[in-house]
This record gives structure tokens, sequence and C-alpha cells, in this order.
């Protein structure tokens, strides 16, 4: 009985590898108008699916008459069926079309009725409308940078079910798996690190060193310096400017301690 478990085991593993050796890397290149970087690309046929590249470009093994599905939050889900002449000469394009989102008709303004009294109820006098006096939702934060964008698209994504109740996010989950999550996450971690350490050195630099000044190439290594303490963004996020800037003069101390040991040695 073993060997015949065996046996249809390496028929299997056979069957699997010929089916493979039949299909071939093919170079694919999505085209938008938008960010294309990080975007998933399927074949469902062969259960092999690839991510593109910053310029959307992308390798993926494939064969003529196989199903590949490109699937992003900002895109519509696009399936291509490789044909013969994709896998003669091995490339193949998408075209991506961008999601738009309808909205309900909005008429912002007064409209005239022809009634004097009721025409100057409806003037300009009023207060000015706001996104709740139209009735649709608003947002006051400031709009989300470019590598926000791309971690809130590859940590977004729907839920398909796979049966008995079960679900999985497929987008999200590919994400997890490639690492490209983790990298966007490290990205935008960075980038909050700079952007607050920038503000910080326009606010305080000329206070913090207006009795022990440092030359400018050290003053830049003294920034760094500071932005990488692990406590760092926690302070920033509190946006207490008295603790912020007992922080900044606490760094300079340490990284003038540094320095001396390092001359030292």
């Amino acid at each position: 009985m073993k060997k015949i478990n065996l046996l249809f085991c390496l028929i299997a593993l056979l069957s699997t590898l010929l089916l493979q050796a039949q299909r071939k890397e093919i170079n694919g290149q999505l085209l938008a108008n938008d960010d294309v970087e990080g975007i998933h690309i399927l074949n469902k046929t062969a259960a092999k699916f690839a991510i593109s590249k910053a310029d959307g470009s992308f390798t993926i093994l494939a064969k003529s008459q196989d199903t590949l599905i490109v699937s992003s939050i900002k895109y519509e889900t696009k399936e291509v069926i490789v044909t013969e002449f994709e896998e003669e000469y091995g490339t193949l394009s998408v075209e991506l079309t961008e999601l738009v989102n309808a909205l309900d008709k909005v008429i912002v303004g007064k409209i005239l009725t022809g009634s004097l009294q009721s025409d100057l109820e409806n003037s300009d006098a009023k207060t000015e409308i706001n996104f709740y006096d139209l009735g649709i939702p608003g947002n006051t934060k400031l709009p989300l940078t470019q590598n926000e964008r791309k971690l809130h698209d590859a940590d977004a994504g729907s839920w398909g079910y796979i049966g008995l109740g079960f679900g999985v996010n497929f987008h999200k989950l590919l994400n997890e798996i490639s690492g490209r999550t983790k990298k966007l996450k490290a990205i935008v971690e960075l980038d909050d690190r700079d952007k607050c350490i920038n503000r910080l050195r326009a606010d305080y630099e000329s206070i913090i060193f207006e009795k022990d000044s440092l030359p400018e190439n050290l003053k830049t290594e003294y920034f760094l310096f500071s932005q990488e303490d692990e406590n760092f963004l926690n302070l920033c996020e509190e946006k207490n400017e008295i603790k912020l800037l007992e922080f900044l003069q606490q760094k300079l101390k340490a990284y003038r301690e540094n320095r001396e040991d390092v001359d030292k040695d």
C-alpha cells in the first residue's frame, strides 16, 4: 500500500513538473495614468502570482490560454487570457481603468425662485456652507502622502469566501507574504521621522545652538542621531513642544558625549 501511495505521489509530482515546464516567463507591463506599483497579477490557471514594480512591469509564468487576474484597490479588476502570440514573444501589456466612485448630484450655491423674500433668505449672507450642511461626509485631515496611499492600498482589499463561512483577504495576505506591507510601513515611518525632525530643526535650531554651536555638518548628524531614538515618533505624536525641546537638549548632550568617546579612540 505504501508503494502504491508513493507511486501516486510521484505521478502527481511528474504531472505538475510537466505542466510547469510548458509555461515560460512572460514579461508584462501595466499601463495607467497613475501609480502602478504593487499591483497583484494572479495566474488563476497555474496558481502563480506576481507583483508589479514601480514602473508597472512584472514577470509571471504563463502559457497560451492561461487566465491572468490583475487586482488592485485603485483600478478595476482585469481578466486577461494569454494569447499564442504573447506566449511566443514572451510579452504582454494590460491597460488598467481607474475606479471612479460615483456621488449623488450635489447642488452648491443658491437656487433663485423668483420670490424676492425667498431669494433674500437664500442669499450669500448666510453662514458658509460646509460638508455637513450639504449632507455628505467631509474630511478635514491632510491628504495621504504617496507612500501612505501605497501602504493603505496594500493593507486594504475585500474579503473573499472560500467555503464554510471562512473569508480571506487575498490582496492583504499576498502583500503580507511578499513583505511589501512591512517594507511600506518602514518607508512611511521614515517619512514621518524626517517630517518631524525637519520641523523641529526649523523651529528650534537657533535656540538649541544659541550658546553652544556645532559645525553645520555636525548639526545635520546630530539631528539624524536624534530622530533615530525609539521614542522619537511617540514624542512627535504627543505634540508637546516643551517635551520635544527637552528631548533635543538631552540628545545634544548624548551626541557630544558619543563624539568625545570616538575622538578618544
